[in-house]
């Protein structure tokens, strides 16, 4: 039987190994008539993703829903790890990939915010490695960049550098620091030339580099002390201390008969990596990541901490693609959204196929983690589950995101109240 929180800490204080640790207030939630939205129509996630485990395609899940910044959905059904039989709790803490990508894009603005640096300046200013990179031809000539790749392509995936696959051996390693990956990208060239192609590749992980360097700290320092700490979200980090252990979600995939399997992970989730991967390093829970979002849509501040200007999350969410460049994920062009600060962004919902408000914008990770930000109707949403390529289509993993987005919607009966 695993642990409850309340008898873990128990315990840990019985024995003296622990003198505090920082505990996440529960929360409470509200009624769902107060913010326009139905509660009978919120049970339709209850039944669709409840489903889903009881037929035995996911181990478990969690959702979140709020409006207006008040949670009137948070749920979490099944177990976190088929193995142990662990239940699936609203505190379980999961590996949320690349949703670590907006944090990184948070910390970058913060330094925008302090006039660290501006959207057009040359990345080559602050990684002068990068001065003279080359670009990869047609027909594999190298030649000059058209111009000095900007910051404002490298927070958008417009920098010019290769898909991470694209990289043999991988550019990145957990075991060496960030400047390692540095040092070998600035001895390779680049795959398009800056700004005129959209690849999901080694731009955040630079992005990191840039917070420890602008900043003069580690990444994980200045991401608790300027975003975590602040936010109230002690569950969120690289690593998580042995005590919490017991509440790290399994990461799952299926046997050639499509059965949910755990095995064992090689990487143990309580050793802080060598390499800070602002790209897709960190461990979180469904309640944190919602406050890290809830603080987005309120313009970069909760309950009275101030993390980034209004203005400033209006820039993130704006679309800085050039005419003619589309967010290319996982095969077809995906028509409708844009690219903002480490944000895809819904530009319009109708070419999109999604009941999403214009300008919400979004990210997921690749164990299938999700979330949204709807700007338009004041909605958050997190859903967090932990499948080994659980984001990509065809993977076994069912499609909880599209799954959820017409059930939310649907449960928002009165949109203007």
């Amino acid at each position: 039987m695993m642990l409850t929180r309340q008898g873990l800490l128990a315990g840990l204080f019985a024995t003296g190994a622990l003198i505090a640790l920082p505990v996440q207030a529960e929360v409470k939630l509200a009624a769902p008539a107060s913010v326009g939205m139905s509660a009978e129509g919120l049970k339709g996630i209850d039944q669709a993703m409840h489903g889903l485990v009881d037929q035995g395609r996911l181990a478990g899940v969690t959702t979140l829903v709020a409006r207006h910044g008040k949670v009137v959905h948070f749920d979490a059904y099944g177990v976190q790890d088929v193995n142990s039989k662990a239940p699936m709790q609203r505190e379980t803490i999961f590996r949320i990939a690349s949703m670590t990508k907006p944090v990184t894009g948070v910390a970058m603005m913060i330094l925008f915010d302090e006039g660290k640096w501006k959207l057009d300046d040359p990345v080559a200013k602050f990684i002068p490695e990068f001065a003279d990179l080359k670009v990869k031809g047609p027909d594999g000539t190298l030649v000059a960049q058209d111009h000095p790749m900007t910051m404002r392509e490298l927070m958008s995936h417009t920098a010019g550098f290769d898909v991470s696959s694209g990289y043999a051996p991988e550019v990145t390693d957990r075991n060496q620091p960030l400047q390692a990956m540095i040092d070998k990208l600035a001895k390779l060239p680049l795959a398009t030339q800056p700004g005129t192609d959209w690849r999901y590749g080694p731009s955040v992980n630079i992005q990191g580099y840039l917070v420890e360097k602008l900043s003069g700290q580690p990444l994980d320092v200045f991401f608790q002390t300027r975003i975590f700490d602040p936010l109230k979200m002690p569950d969120t980090g690289f690593a998580v201390s042995a005590d919490k252990l017991p509440r790290v979600s399994a990461i799952h995939s299926y046997d050639e008969q499509k059965k949910l399997i755990a095995p064992p992970n090689p990487i143990d989730a309580s050793v802080k990596p060598v390499l800070l991967s602002g790209s897709g390093g960190l461990l979180s829970t469904t309640q944190d990541y919602w406050r890290f979002s809830q603080m987005l849509l309120n313009g970069g501040e909760l309950d009275g901490a101030r993390i980034l200007k209004p203005e400033t999350v209006k820039l993130m969410r704006q679309n800085v693609l050039k005419e003619g460049v589309l967010v290319d994920l996982y095969g077809p062009s995906m028509d409708g959204v844009g690219f903002g600060m480490d944000f895809a962004v819904i530009l319009d919902p109708a070419k999109a196929k999604t009941p999403q408000g214009k300008d919400s914008y979004y990210w997921g990770g690749a164990f299938g983690t999700w979330f949204w930000i709807d700007p338009t109707n004041d909605v958050v949403f997190v859903g967090m589950i932990q499948n080994l390529n659980g984001s990509i289509p065809g993977r076994d993993t069912p499609d909880v995101r599209s799954t959820s987005y017409p059930l939310v919607y649907k449960a928002l009966t009165d949109p203007k109240k």
